[in-house]
């Protein structure tokens, strides 16, 4: 059964403007208001609170080099949800964490790290695979969560508690990028599957779930970051880049893959860019068909 646990974190996003917050951390709430709580519940799942961030600063004007956009906050937040996580699981349940910024994969990075490692499947529209060795502009996590995962980002991110890499490269899979995202030739390179949004319409759910699931190998965290979804769908993210899945595609993906996972995470949703809660619906309609079996195969 699950457990949702909100980690309302927007510390690994860029500001929308100088001196601005994302509006990401809103996003547990608006999903809870949408029904997406009340309609898990329904089904057997718990609410398992709030893992709470630390104050979110614009300080791209102060930060030291080697360092993340509101790093220490952001650390700290990593363990907590990690912690909680780890409860979730010794009470013999499978978390879905709702954020939030994608960021909260280090913290289920570092839990499955703990538990004795997993594997990973990144649903994004970006491979999220910037890292000190590939770019000067390193700074936002949420832009980076992919490469910390699997260890290729400075050790303040990517190796904490010595636990480095908290996924092996080659059971990390992704899947959902647009053709011209720069670093997808890298990571096809070293992760263990790398697949374009437009693979799920050129061969379909069933073979792309099978590619992701053979490189994740038997036990898995699947990471959904919604801006993997057609901004003509889904444009209430930091991010929205044309070339995106359906809401359909979305939908069957996360139901072939949710019940052999361990647990999921789902980020980006940006309420202040869904005034009327449009967008806040549309995911629920996507993610209790899609998601409510999560974990459900595993016994």
């Amino acid at each position: 059964m699950i457990t949702l646990v909100s980690a309302p974190s927007n510390l690994g996003l860029r500001p929308p403007q100088p001196g601005g917050v994302p509006g990401a951390a809103k996003a547990p709430e608006a999903l809870r208001e949408a029904g997406l709580y009340d309609r898990l519940s329904s089904a057997g799942a718990r609410d398992g609170g709030v893992v709470l961030p630390g104050r979110y600063v614009d300080d791209d004007a102060t930060r030291a080099p080697g360092r993340v956009r509101n790093q220490d906050p952001l650390v700290d937040h990593t363990w907590r949800l990690a912690e909680r996580i780890g409860r979730v699981w010794g009470d013999g349940r499978t978390p879905l964490v709702v954020g939030g910024d994608c960021s909260v994969l280090l913290g289920a990075g570092v839990a499955t790290a703990r538990r004795g490692r997993a594997g990973l499947i990144h649903i994004d529209g970006h491979t999220d695979f910037r890292h000190p060795g590939n770019s000067d502009a390193c700074g936002s996590v949420a832009g980076e969560d992919l490469a910390a995962a699997v260890g290729l980002h400075w050790s303040g991110l990517s190796d904490l508690g010595g636990l480095s890499p908290y996924v092996e490269p080659r059971r990390a899979a992704h899947i959902g990028h647009r053709a011209d995202d720069e670093y997808a030739a890298e990571a096809r390179e070293r992760l263990g599957c790398v697949l374009p949004a437009a693979a799920l319409s050129e061969v379909g759910v069933e073979a792309v779930s099978e590619q992701l699931r053979r490189a994740a190998g038997p036990d898995y965290w699947v990471q959904v970051d919604v801006d993997v979804l057609d901004p003509s769908i889904m444009p209430a993210v930091d991010s929205p880049d044309d070339g995106g899945i359906t809401a359909s595609q979305l939908t069957d993906l996360l139901r072939a893959l949710a019940p052999d996972a361990i647990g999921a995470s789902v980020t980006v949703f940006d309420p202040d860019l869904d005034p009327h809660g449009d967008y806040a619906r549309l995911l629920v309609d996507i993610l209790v068909p899609g998601l409510s079996s999560l974990g459900g195969g595993r016994r």
